[in-house]
């Protein structure tokens, strides 16, 4: 899979977003913006992260040349284990029993959702990326009044559908913007542009729409919130659009000053390892650092993700779970096959040895 400046600096942006989601200091306080500056840091990076799943899917399998044939099959087989590893990894994280909900096991069902999707056509991942955000929050609800949902139960299906943080049945709709965005050529400026036009018109109708009907209907209804996990049309739309805004801005610059973004870039091309690392830091230091986070706590979580992504990037290359995950998918795919032995029916002539 090619790897792309700006896309790595997207995806590690998400990850320092989830890391201020988990132990960045409280302003809930602050009127401005709304429920403070923290709010920013809760739901969109993991939206993004999703979001970003989704492109790489595309780029795993061809990018806007998407393979076909023999090369298809390779591709969805390297996908789904790779899902695998990422269950089986989400499922040991929350075993940890940190104060954070684990994304990975829900990542790893949206990652088979996307294997199922992969050679659909642009148009088609966004008619269904739009479909699922309408009625996926609807069909959420209703079910949810039938049904118990405990989310310290990563494996259970109906908290891998349902849960309240990441219902697959809503989410899926960010992995299907990532792979139409993904067919795209995400080198070409005109790329960037429609992405940014595309967020900005997203905001709006997220944001400016749960704010519409607010007004309209004289209160908040669980349908028309935009707050983080909520789950409705209007968080996802507005997650959808500051997604698109936040990769245009990343894939322009990394195009004209990928050196710069070396950090963030480095750390997204870690991103499984920064994400599990900070969990496991959470577990070694105790519960305090999320339930009474401080910033000098979350300016050393920063700091030390981003260093020891940038130095292993630069160093080893891969990181240890993405080197994990890569290796055992190219093999259970067999993307490098062996050379076959000659057929004997061609070996090669004896040498001539007359005089």
């Amino acid at each position: 899979m090619r790897r792309i400046v700006g896309v790595d600096t997207a995806r590690g942006l998400a990850v320092l977003g989830m890391v201020t989601a988990h132990v960045g200091p409280d302003d809930a306080w602050r009127t401005t913006p709304p429920g403070g500056w923290s709010q920013l840091a809760d739901g969109r990076p993991s939206a993004l992260f999703v979001l970003l799943a989704g492109v790489g899917l595309a780029l795993l399998s061809g990018g806007d040349r998407p393979v076909d044939g023999t090369r298809l099959v390779q591709a969805r087989l390297r996908v789904l284990v790779r899902a695998a590893l990422l269950v089986v990894l989400g499922t040991v994280l929350v075993l940890l029993e940190t104060p954070v909900v684990v994304i990975l096991v829900v990542y790893g069902a949206l990652f088979v959702a996307g294997a199922v999707v992969l050679r659909w056509p642009r148009w088609a991942l966004v008619a269904a990326a739009v479909a699922v955000a309408v009625v996926g929050p609807v069909l959420r609800l209703l079910l949810v009044r039938h049904v118990t949902i405990v989310d310290e139960r990563p494996l259970d299906l109906l908290t891998v559908l349902l849960g309240h943080y990441y219902p697959a049945v809503v989410w899926v709709a960010y992995v299907l913007v990532g792979l139409a965005v993904g067919r795209s050529d995400l080198r070409s400026a005109r790329t960037h542009a429609w992405l940014a036009a595309w967020g900005t018109g997203l905001v709006v109708v997220g944001h400016g729409g749960a704010w519409a009907a607010r007004l309209a209907l004289g209160r908040v209804t669980e349908l028309t919130t935009a707050e983080p996990h909520a789950s409705t049309f209007f968080e996802v739309a507005g997650n959808t659009g500051v997604g698109l805004l936040v990769l245009a801005a990343c894939l322009a610059v990394g195009l004209r000053w990928p050196r710069a973004l070396a950090p963030l870039s480095a750390t997204g091309a870690l991103a499984l390892t920064a994400y599990t690392g900070q969990l496991v830091a959470i577990t070694l230091l105790g519960d305090d650092v999320v339930w009474q986070p401080t910033t000098a706590g979350w300016c050393a979580f920063l700091l030390v993700t981003v260093g020891a992504c940038w130095l292993w990037h630069a160093t080893l290359g891969r990181g240890p779970l993405e080197r994990l995950l890569h290796v055992v998918s190219t093999r259970a795919a067999d993307v490098a096959p062996d050379a076959l032995p000659p057929r004997r029916d061609t070996a090669p002539a004896a040498a001539d040895t007359t005089p």
